[in-house]
């Protein structure tokens, strides 16, 4: 009951005493509001008792589950409110313990897949540290398989660095140095980079890109470009062609990515950005990272990549990068 009722009730019963001069009458009234008083009390004690033993039978067993649901909040003034920031609390604690848990599976994945992929290169390395060892190993031999260790050292240097970044970029912690990038001037350094590559392959790589700057980290955009570019020049066959454009308009820049190689099957296309996902036609040296840091790299520039493929007729991938 609130408080200005009981002020009412106890002026009302005075009020009666006053008017009626009666001993008697004032007495019933007096006993009724009293036993009116009473009664109310016995509920309130009641419903609080009964409140506070439903919040702590939840605060038990939440303790043992923290996938709980709360009860509805029932009830007004001081155990509302308690009740209300307890379930908050409830809830904050459940949201830092489900970010722990996808925290450690995270990094069981990542500490699963980097023992699964260094399994091979090192298993290689001990072959040939084992080959080395032969007393009867000619000198020819010897600087073959010196440079088998080498290459697969390297090999694993590269993809535990690769992979250090990957980690750095889908945990947030690695931070882009943003600063007006010359857009030609970068497509430029990535083709002189890759036409060795590409003139191996007898793949023909165009660029088509107009004087623009964009804002971006320099170095990172350099590797995610490289990245993409350089996959499709492994997919295209001999004779084939591969090409950079750009365009822009007030809202971003578009960059795409052209091949005409062997295109990327429905199966596989969803699955290209995926860490370590590695799809049919991919060579027997592929580990499957570059797709996937060229993804995270341009969503840390708050950008977005995507990939249009036909099988055997060609893939194009499209980067934009919005402006600020």
């Amino acid at each position: 009951m609130k408080l200005y009722v009981k002020i009412i009730l106890a002026a009302v019963t005075a009020l009666v005493c006053v008017a009626v001069h009666k001993p008697v009458a004032c007495c019933i009234a007096v006993s009724a509001f009293a036993l009116i008083l009473l009664a109310e009390n016995i509920i309130s004690e009641r419903l609080l008792r009964r409140r506070l033993s439903t919040l702590i039978d939840y605060i038990t067993k939440v303790q043992d589950d923290l996938s709980l649901a709360a009860p509805e909040c029932s009830g007004e003034g001081l155990t509302g409110i308690l009740q209300s920031e307890i379930y908050k609390v409830v809830a904050l604690l459940k949201e830092q313990y489900s970010g722990e848990k996808r925290q450690k599976e995270y990094m069981a994945d990542l500490l699963s897949d980097i023992s699964h992929q260094i399994k091979t290169p090192l298993t290689s390395v001990q072959l040939m540290t084992e080959l080395l060892e032969q007393p009867g190993l000619d000198e020819e031999k010897r600087l073959q398989y010196a440079e088998k260790i080498d290459s697969q050292l390297a090999r694993i240097t590269w993809l535990i660095k690769n992979l250090l970044t990957l980690s750095q970029l889908e945990a947030g912690v690695l931070k882009m140095k943003i600063t007006d990038v010359g857009l030609t001037e970068l497509v430029e350094d990535i083709k002189s980079s890759l036409d060795i590559m590409a003139e191996l392959k007898g793949v023909s790589l165009e660029t088509e890109i107009p004087d623009i700057s964009i804002n971006a980290d320099r170095h990172w955009l350099r590797e995610a470009l490289m990245n993409v570019i350089k996959n499709c020049i492994e997919h295209t066959d001999e004779g084939g062609y591969v090409k950079v454009k750009a365009v822009r308009n007030n809202i971003y820049t578009e960059i795409t990515i052209e091949d005409n190689g062997c295109g990327i099957s429905e199966t596989d296309l969803p699955h290209i950005f995926e860490r370590f996902y590695k799809a049919g036609n991919a060579s027997s040296q592929s580990v499957g990272i570059g797709l996937a840091l060229a993804k995270q790299i341009i969503g840390g520039h708050d950008g977005i990549i995507d990939a249009e493929s036909t099988e055997g007729e060609g893939t194009t991938f499209t980067v934009k990068l919005y402006r600020n």
